[in-house]
């Protein structure tokens, strides 16, 4: 005899209560594992793939354990240290760049300088609240980071978490399954199923489109001749997961570094701002619709709740659980409202009528 619904609700939310619990306290002992179960989900598909070929699983992992290696190791030694380099000179560039922007706006708009107008008030306080988030966020992310594990301890980890949990992926699926309630099993697969399918479209998905976009974003700025265009490349890259957001921020920085750069030569300008142009419309057009599929069903507006919401909530390793997470609260919101439309409660006494009928 199955248990009482208020008594299974009650076992659930302690559960529930108890994973949060562990998420905030252990929030930074548990980054390493995360990024590593990360990287597991996302190549086991190639794993799995490997294995149609003939390969076994260890095998598989093998293989995709020395490729990574070997990928890592070129990414070190030819893009890290151009990017660092890149970042460097953007840093120190910042006070002489700000400098030009004081005189720009000096000759072609003075009112904004003038302390008694409307306008430079505005932008003082926009500027100082600004400043006051930014450091709040750099903050946090740095405590986190910091206070749990250093770099060098993180890549060791997280790498050998990745190997096992890739290693053991379709054993510990097959194993949490038979560990599910029997009475719910049927309907907690069908939602992992959709939860799953999801991810991948998204995770999977997005992730192939921030490595394209990136890679053609800073490839074809540094081909302009556009200062830092390496590290603006990775920026538009690395937030293209949120829609509109990588183009946004990458565009304004190209732009904005294209004009103190090439002011005068507006060819130059152009350039930059259709190497974007082009960018959001292979993304919209291709990249996207092929990588991502139209049935992610995650918002834009939700996305961005998620990594704000659980970002203060559980800091950097929040962020990295936020698109997951806000994934699976779909499908069950989606469940949710299915269930209610289907119950007394949506329908009253006409739909009772209807079912004698």
């Amino acid at each position: 005899m199955a248990l009482p619904v208020k008594d299974q609700l009650r076992y659930w939310g302690i559960v529930a209560a108890v994973f949060v619990l562990m998420l905030w306290a252990l929030g930074d002992v548990l980054l390493p594992f995360v990024i590593g179960g990360a990287i597991a989900y996302f190549l086991d598909p190639v794993a799995d793939r490997l294995e149609n070929f003939g390969l076994s699983r260890m095998a598989a992992t093998g293989l995709i354990t020395v490729v990574g290696v070997l990928g890592f190791v070129l990414l070190i030694l030819m893009v890290v240290p151009a990017l660092v380099t890149q970042l460097i000179d953007l840093i120190e560039f910042m006070p002489s760049l700000v400098k030009q922007l004081r005189g720009f706006v000096e000759q072609k708009f003075p009112s904004l300088l003038d302390t008694q107008s409307s306008s430079h008030q505005f932008l003082v306080s926009l500027g100082e609240t600004l400043q006051s988030k930014t450091g709040d966020v750099l903050q946090s992310v740095a405590a986190s980071l910091g206070s749990a594990i250093n770099v060098v301890v993180l890549l060791v980890i997280v790498p050998v978490v990745a190997v096992y949990l890739l290693l053991d992926w379709d054993r510990m699926i097959a194993r949490i399954g038979e560990l599910l309630p029997r009475d719910h099993a049927p309907t907690i697969k069908r939602l992992a199923g959709e939860i799953d399918d999801v991810l991948a479209s998204f995770v999977r998905g997005m992730g192939t489109v921030c490595l394209i976009l990136g890679t053609y974003y800073a490839v074809a700025l540094m081909a302009v001749g556009l200062q830092f265009g390496l590290i603006v490349g990775f920026i538009a890259g690395l937030v293209t997961f949120i829609p509109y957001l990588g183009a946004l921020i990458g565009g304004s920085l190209a732009i904005g570094l294209a004009l103190f750069q090439f002011w005068g030569d507006w060819a130059h300008i152009a350039l930059v701002a259709g190497i974007f142009a082009v960018g959001q419309v292979t993304e919209g057009n291709f990249l996207t619709p092929k990588l991502v599929g139209s049935s992610v069903g995650l918002h834009p507006v939700w996305l961005l709740l998620a990594l704000s919401v659980f970002g203060a909530l559980f800091g950097f390793v929040g962020m990295l659980v936020a698109v997951p997470v806000a994934a699976a609260l779909g499908v069950l919101a989606r469940f949710c409202t299915s269930v209610y439309l289907d119950s007394r409660l949506y329908t009253g006494l006409e739909g009772l009528n209807q079912k004698d009928d």
